[in-house]
């Protein structure tokens, strides 16, 4: 593990509990001499991790879609910030700059991404672990999802094991140490139906 790539929100949150566990997490990432890889904004969520990563001395790069940048999102005392065509492209790069992936507290674009990560990882496109911070039961309601999407047989008990909801960084790190990819599926020719 060198890279994690961190999505959060563009918005702070309305409960203390999300920032203060940004900055833990920032504090965590350099104390295990982890880089940050995010989307590179300024506001936020995004803009207090970052902004506590560099504090704290670590290395902080973003990827941003050229919409966002133009539009002033950018935070540019970053280590480095890629500017990319489109926000396909950033997750794509992403996960390419990653070793692991974590999502705090966030929105559509949060979940959005992090579930991207792990679809992909279940087709064979994304070796990278996958957790979802639960600060505070945040993400309590998906959690109970994916374990819905598991008895309902959507999703199977193996890749289920590979997915990590956790509010508990001690608990995090050895997660992404130890982890193994899904098994890559293989289907039988298909017949007619």
């Amino acid at each position: 593990m060198k890279r994690i790539a961190v999505y959060c929100g563009a918005a702070a949150g309305n409960d203390p509990a999300y920032q203060q566990a940004t900055l833990q997490l920032a504090d965590w990432l350099v104390a295990n001499q982890l880089e940050l890889v995010y989307g590179g904004g300024g506001v936020g969520l995004m803009g207090l991790l970052a902004n506590e990563v560099l504090t704290a001395g670590g290395k902080v790069h973003g990827v941003m879609p050229k919409e966002l940048a133009d539009r002033g999102a950018a935070l540019t005392k970053l280590t480095d910030l890629q500017i990319v065509a489109n926000m396909s492209v950033r997750k794509q790069t992403m996960l390419t700059l990653a070793d692991g992936c974590i999502a705090l507290p966030g929105g559509p674009g949060t979940l959005e991404e992090i579930i991207e990560a792990f679809s992909w990882a279940r087709i064979g496109d994304n070796d990278n672990p996958c957790v979802f911070y639960n600060v505070a039961g945040y993400y309590d309601p998906l959690r109970q999802m994916f374990d819905d999407m598991t008895a309902k047989g959507f999703l199977t008990p193996a890749d289920r094991q590979k997915l990590l909801f956790s509010d508990s960084l001690a608990e995090i790190l050895p997660f992404m140490n130890s982890y193994v990819p899904p098994k890559v599926r293989t289907y039988p020719q298909a017949s007619g139906l």
